[in-house]
Parts: C-alpha cells; sequence; structure tokens
C-alpha cells in the first residue's frame, strides 16, 4: 500500500529529535515507524505519523523543514531470503529503491520502502 512519509531535516545538536517528539506528543500524534540518517551536520528523520499534515503543519509553524513523500508498506513473511526475493523483483522490474526501514513481529516483516514507481512496485510484490 501507499502511504506518505514526512522527513524532518535536523541538525545534528543535542535535543532536537526530543523538540519534535514534543511538537508531536503535544499534537497528541503518534509515531508509528521511523528512521533516522545522519551526517555529522544533519539528520534526516523519516516517520510514519497517525495525522500527516497535522504533524507537518506543527512541525512547520516550529520552524522545522518538512517533506511529505509517498512511499510503499511492504508485508512478507519473516524467513531468510524474503528481503532478497522482494529486491530481485524490484530490481528486475527496473524499479530504483532509494531507501528502505523495517521491522518484524509475530513472523511478519513490515518494509517501508521509498521507489521510483509505488504503483509498480506495489502490482509487482502482491
Amino acid at each position: 500500500m501507499v502511504i506518505k512519509q514526512l522527513s524532518v531535516f535536523l541538525q545534528n545538536e543535542l535535543g532536537r529529535l526530543g523538540e519534535v517528539t514534543d511538537i508531536l506528543h503535544k499534537n497528541d500524534i503518534n509515531i508509528t515507524a521511523l528512521s533516522i540518517a545522519e551526517t555529522a551536520e544533519y539528520g534526516i528523520l523519516r516517520m510514519i505519523v497517525s495525522d500527516i499534515d497535522k504533524a507537518a503543519a506543527a512541525l512547520k509553524e516550529e520552524d522545522f523543514s518538512v517533506k511529505i513523500a509517498d512511499v510503499i508498506c511492504v508485508e512478507c513473511p519473516d524467513i531468510p531470503g524474503e528481503l532478497h526475493k522482494n529486491l530481485q523483483v524490484l530490481s528486475e522490474a527496473g524499479i530504483n529503491l532509494a531507501y528502505m526501514y523495517g521491522y518484524s513481529n509475530g513472523g511478519t516483516a513490515r518494509l517501508i520502502m521509498k521507489v521510483s514507481d509505488p504503483a509498480k512496485a506495489i502490482q509487482l510484490l502482491k
């Protein structure tokens, strides 16, 4: 399924992530998935949240730089080789994978993927 992801650009400074979570908490917004990529100067916080528009507005109001993007969420069995199989399908179809994060629980893996063609990727991975 295609879902909306919120990306927040943060200076790599003490307390910046806490500022984001405080804003979301005060606005009753739940984080259901997240990933942080960092460099020496800044980080990119990518999140799936309960109310994407409300979260983006609240963070922008506090001068955070945010972006909303379409990503896909793929559920698959949590077994050896399943990730490889899914990546092969995308690669063979010429679909680029920009980044991915995920988790597994109870025998099911959930993968959040930023791909070049979300609709085609979903069709192929069903």
